[in-house]
């Protein structure tokens, strides 16, 4: 017994061990006591959300790879064997090579070992903010006061051409500054609160807050609403048309987002939560849901997996013309790939260490970030992912069945692909981690299940980012207006938040009040509205 007692503690080291070479450190964005997170990767449940992701890629991987014995005819002799011989299997898809070709392409199962250089940059916030900082102070340093300021002026701006041109408003008075803040955190209570309108807070309902409703009438946060802008009047040259009223303030935020943090080497390409509510959607009929708008925008971001601190934002509309059209986006691999470029842009150079959905996975991608000293590690799709230039044989299934944690590697230069098995095929492309390093994925349910290190480093990262999404994203504000740059807009200060709480987790400030996600929440709400009592309400 007690052999066996040291035994799993052998393992648990040696997964501890593995994890900190992962480079994901402790539970910096999340809550205190006991709702902090554990090992957010070894302590996951059988039905986590990154389970489901992968599973998802491998149901698909298996669907469409069934062997199809009356389509396989002069193909039979181009496509590689499956996991031994006698393996035959189906065409690859569009743009992968047969094995001659992939074998004068550089392609070789002989493994040589990948070491990642050091990582040229420092990691975590870009200056100290002292103890006595308050929420709001963490705020601004992404929203500062000159950018309200700008809102002020460009409401007020707005405003007076709009009753130029429909009729003057005799209730209708300019919007100070004092009022703007006001604004945001009436707004931004919604994301507390989680009520489904800002109105609702003047009600005489469940989501009624009769202890910040008085800082302002209804009647007057309505005209704020009705006239509210960052940018006026249409540029007359030289700027993205269809976000030209959300564009400043994005651009701002994207270079507050870079001064006050840098991440750390590992980081994440991807779409974050913003879908409705889950309980909303649970509890509405089908009907209701048939009414609400689809958004008409896409949003990536590049996040830090060792903190959630989001790094870089790029928006796209799905309709209309021009450079932010993206209504083909679905689908086109190649268009993602421009969108992971313009999200590393200000990477290269660094020694970073991307990580990818099967969207941005490619060969081409990757070898171009390599040139740039930006290294990946992608999930692959044979229907979602451009598999140009990649193997055949290691893109479709033999006929021989794989056992469980079983992988096939091959290689071309320091880039590694490998087809790994776990209840379905899961490919995975990266120049990131040795592929003659072996990895462990520890479930609560299935065990220990034997893997390449940059399979365990991908799941691992996404299970991280996952949590994030799943229990941290308590900030998104739940105002909902038509308008897609209103949308984005509040989307962006959302994020914001976010940020401002886990720079207030490793500051200074931390240690003297340790709030919570919900009291920061709060806190920032009453002192947006200059309430005297700043304290937060349990």
């Amino acid at each position: 017994m007690a052999e066996c007692g040291r035994k799993a503690l052998s393992l648990l080291e040696a997964a501890r061990s593995r994890y900190e070479s992962l480079q994901i450190s402790d539970d910096v964005f999340g809550e205190s006591g006991d709702d902090s997170s554990d090992n957010p990767f070894y302590s996951t449940s059988g039905d986590s959300d990154s389970e489901n992701y992968i599973a998802e890629v491998g149901e698909e991987e298996q669907q469409q790879q069934q062997p199809k014995h009356h389509h396989q005819k002069r193909g039979d002799k181009e496509i590689g064997q499956g996991w031994g011989p006698g393996g035959s299997a189906g065409v690859g898809p569009p743009g992968s090579i047969c094995p001659n070709r992939a074998e004068e392409e550089g392609w070789t199962e002989v493994l040589q070992d990948v070491t990642v250089p050091p990582y040229k940059d420092t990691h975590g916030p870009s200056q100290k903010m002292p103890d006595t900082a308050t929420a709001l102070d963490f705020f601004q340093l992404f929203v500062p006061d000159n950018c309200i300021q700008n809102m002020v002026v460009q409401t007020n701006m707005y405003a007076k051409k709009f009753q130029e041109r429909y009729g003057s408003d005799e209730s209708w008075h300019p919007v100070t500054a004092e009022e703007m803040k006001a604004f945001l955190g009436f707004v931004t209570s919604t994301s507390i609160h989680r009520c489904e309108s800002v109105l609702s807070i003047w009600s005489s309902g469940f989501f009624s807050n009769r202890s910040i409703a008085l800082k302002m009438s209804q009647s007057r946060f309505e005209k704020i609403l009705k006239y509210f802008h960052i940018v006026a009047f249409r540029p007359s040259q030289g700027s993205n048309q269809g976000l030209y009223k959300i564009q400043p303030f994005l651009d701002s935020l994207q270079q507050s987002f870079s001064h006050t943090f840098r991440p750390s080497q590992t980081q994440v390409l991807h779409e974050p939560l913003i879908d409705e509510d889950p309980v909303f959607i649970t509890t509405c009929t089908e009907r209701e849901l048939r009414k609400r708008k689809k958004r008409k925008f896409s949003l990536w971001v590049r996040q830090c997996t060792s903190t959630g601190f989001i790094c870089q934002i790029s928006v796209h509309l799905k309709e209309g013309q021009g450079s932010d059209g993206l209504a083909a986006l679905k689908n086109k691999p190649q268009l993602h790939s421009l969108v992971a470029k313009q999200l590393c842009q200000n990477i290269s150079g660094k020694n970073s260490i991307i990580f990818t959905g099967p969207s941005m996975t490619s060969l081409s991608l990757f070898s171009e970030f390599s040139e740039q000293d930006i290294f990946c590690c992608g999930l692959l799709s044979t229907r979602k992912s451009d598999c140009t230039g990649l193997p055949q044989s290691m893109l479709v299934c033999g006929s021989t069945p794989a056992q469980r944690g079983q992988s096939r590697i091959m290689m071309k230069g320091s880039l590694s692909l490998i087809s790994w098995y776990n209840k379905g095929h899961f490919r995975f492309l990266t120049n990131s981690y040795s592929p003659t390093r072996q990895g462990m994925i520890i479930k609560r349910k299935s065990g220990e299940i034997p893997c390449p290190l940059a399979v365990e480093a991908f799941a691992a990262h996404l299970s991280y980012i996952c949590k994030y999404d799943d229990k941290y994203s308590k900030y998104f504000i739940f105002h909902k207006p038509n308008k897609t740059w209103q949308q984005v807009f509040w989307l962006s200060i959302s994020i914001a938040i976010n940020n401002a709480y886990i720079l207030y987790k490793m500051s200074d400030a931390y240690a003297v009040k340790r709030y919570s996600r919900a009291q920061f929440g709060e806190r920032l709400v009453r002192e947006l509205l200059e309430l005297d009592d700043c304290s937060p309400t349990q």
